[in-house]
């Protein structure tokens, strides 16, 4: 029925395996991707990876492309997973600021956009990056911030620059990605 509004589909945080609830967020659908999944896809990147290095005992739960306790899976995680569904990414310029994309666009060209932006935690003790999923949801950009209790609906694109313009002047790095070759 055209009177329904869709559900959006919201995964929220668990241990560090953002990088896992931003890709399901990012596709709308649960189990887009599993931590199975991204395992397997950061063990295949780890056997083709030409500069390998050599194996230490803390190699069992601290991998070169994410950690196998708690996930926190690494960009090229990231890039493999979309490319497996058609999509590339386009690292964004941040010399450019917010302004120069393409958000009011065709939705068959940008398919969502990913964010990974610095955090701190426990009084500033634990820093770490935090993976983050906007995607237009019925022409309504929205913030599936796996931290976020509820998915947030931007108001307007301005509002969306404004956020965006914020990740970039705090060190996030803003990665567009594209429905095909982008």
């Amino acid at each position: 029925m055209d009177n329904e509004r869709k559900l959006i589909y919201h995964e929220r945080q668990r241990l560090q395996f953002c990088l896992l609830h931003t890709l399901n967020n990012l596709f709308q659908e649960k189990d887009a991707f599993t931590r199975a999944h991204l395992d397997v896809i950061a063990e295949k990147l780890d056997l083709e990876d030409p500069n390998k290095t050599a194996w230490t005992p803390l190699s069992v739960i601290f991998k070169p492309h994410h950690n196998a306790l708690t996930g926190n899976y690494d960009i090229n995680v990231l890039i493999a997973a979309l490319e497996e569904r058609g999509k590339s990414v386009i690292w964004h310029d941040r010399r450019c600021g917010a302004s120069s994309i393409d958000l009011d666009g065709p939705e068959d060209k940008l398919f969502g956009i990913v964010l990974n932006v610095p955090v701190r935690r426990y009084g500033g003790l634990w820093r770490s990056r935090h993976w983050i999923a906007l995607r237009r949801v019925e022409r309504v950009w929205c913030n599936l911030d796996s931290d976020l209790s509820a998915p947030y609906p931007f108001k307007n694109t301005e509002e969306i620059r404004g956020f965006l313009d914020g990740v970039i002047s705090t060190g996030g790095e803003v990665l567009l990605a594209m429905n095909g070759e982008g």
